[in-house]
């Protein structure tokens, strides 16, 4: 994950010094002020991970407000690196306020995969062993969602940002655009459907009403907006889900379903002729199942990942050379210019009552209205 994140906000890969650097940079900024750990303490038991994340990330503004001058390449770059090493902390102290477990602080011997899967599982009583197929399957996850075009929530990103806005309050706007079920939580569909189908005898009905046109019922997960033949970060997940199943021996009756589902949809002509293969929402919604991370969870996930691209869409835009606020354009196809009609003379409905507000004001009314304000701020000036 540290290459990836070189790249997208360096430019290159790194080299081992470059590397070596990089982390440690990061992980000089894993921790969060411990005032900030006070919000986490005002959030109601059964607040959704996502809602807590969205706060607190737009709250990191208020404890590094002065420093993301936007004209100054250093101080874009350090917002970068504060936003890469905290992301996932608050991400986990999210998991750990809504289960109601006392926060894990990060650890410099991890990496950020590592160090995730630390302080969301870690409890303070007994040692925790890190599964190294369960944690560079949870990299992989995150290193597919680092960054891809301009999405919903990476254009917001960038909206937000050419305001010129703290850097912090961008990625929590990026944050609250995520947060919707048609952006961020496909892979959370991908489970409710799995778990409408139930059991393998009833995939080959489900598949037949997929296809029909008159049906509602949908395979999600499968097909993608951009990519017209397989996803490639389809095939790359598709390989770490079948290697951590096996690595991990689960028998998990809707994680038997899924395959079977894959190998079925993989098999049709149907699903060929028109490119609707399994993609990257598909398979990383059995990882995280496999991996025993809550359902409502996984946007958050996808949250930290992203925000490695979102962070390095910002650096982009706030560097350019000529800096333009968003302004996207709309025709208007409303009602036509119509003449304003004074409350007094607009039709009266039924069941209207007469009121004070119903009346113009005069000037008469307003000068008593005034004489009354003066006396009653003289009267408790007085007291």
């Amino acid at each position: 994950m540290a290459d990836c994140a070189h790249l997208l906000l360096r430019g290159t890969l790194p080299t081992r010094k470059q590397r070596r650097d990089f982390q440690r940079e990061v992980r000089g900024h894993r921790l969060v002020h411990e005032h900030l750990i006070r919000f986490f303490q005002g959030f109601n038991h059964d607040a959704h991970p996502m809602a807590i994340l969205v706060s607190v990330v737009g709250a990191l503004s208020a404890f590094y407000n002065d420093d993301h001058d936007y004209r100054d390449p250093a101080k874009r770059d350090l917002a970068g690196m504060r936003c890469v090493g905290k992301m996932a902390t608050l991400a986990a102290y999210s998991y750990k306020t809504a289960h109601g477990q006392p926060i894990v602080y990060p650890r410099d011997d991890l990496n950020l995969a590592q160090n995730f899967m630390y302080m969301m599982f870690a409890l303070p009583t007994r040692p925790y062993d890190l599964d190294p197929v369960a944690c560079r399957c949870l990299e992989v996850i995150l290193m597919l969602h680092a960054d891809h075009e301009q999405n919903a929530s990476t254009s917001t990103v960038r909206i937000a940002g050419s305001s010129q806005a703290n850097p912090f309050a961008c990625v929590a706007a990026g944050v609250a655009s995520l947060w919707g079920p048609a952006h961020g939580g496909a892979n959370e569909a991908v489970l409710a459907m799995l778990e409408e189908i139930g059991t393998v005898d009833r995939i080959p009905k489900c598949v037949a009403r997929a296809k029909s046109k008159t049906d509602p019922f949908r395979l999600m997960g499968f097909g993608h907006r951009v990519y017209k033949q397989m996803d490639p970060r389809a095939r790359l997940m598709r390989d770490m889900c079948h290697k951590l199943l096996d690595h991990l021996k689960i028998k998990d009756p809707l994680l038997d379903l899924a395959m079977e589902l894959e190998k079925v949809a993989l098999s049709d002509d149907y699903f060929i002729s028109r490119k609707l293969y399994p993609n990257v929402d598909f398979y990383s919604g059995i990882c995280f199942r496999a991996l025993g991370i809550p359902r409502e969870m996984f946007t958050v996930i996808f949250a930290v990942g992203r925000s490695v691209g979102w962070i390095a869409q910002w650096i982009e835009m706030a560097g350019e050379e000529v800096s333009r606020i968003s302004r996207p354009r709309q025709m208007y196809e409303g009602a036509p210019e119509r003449p304003f009609v004074p409350l007094s003379e607009r039709r009266r409905e039924d069941g209207d009552e007469e009121t004070d507000d119903s009346r113009p004001d005069s000037a008469d009314d307003l000068h008593h209205l005034g004489r009354m304000l003066s006396v009653r701020i003289a009267n408790s000036h007085g007291a």
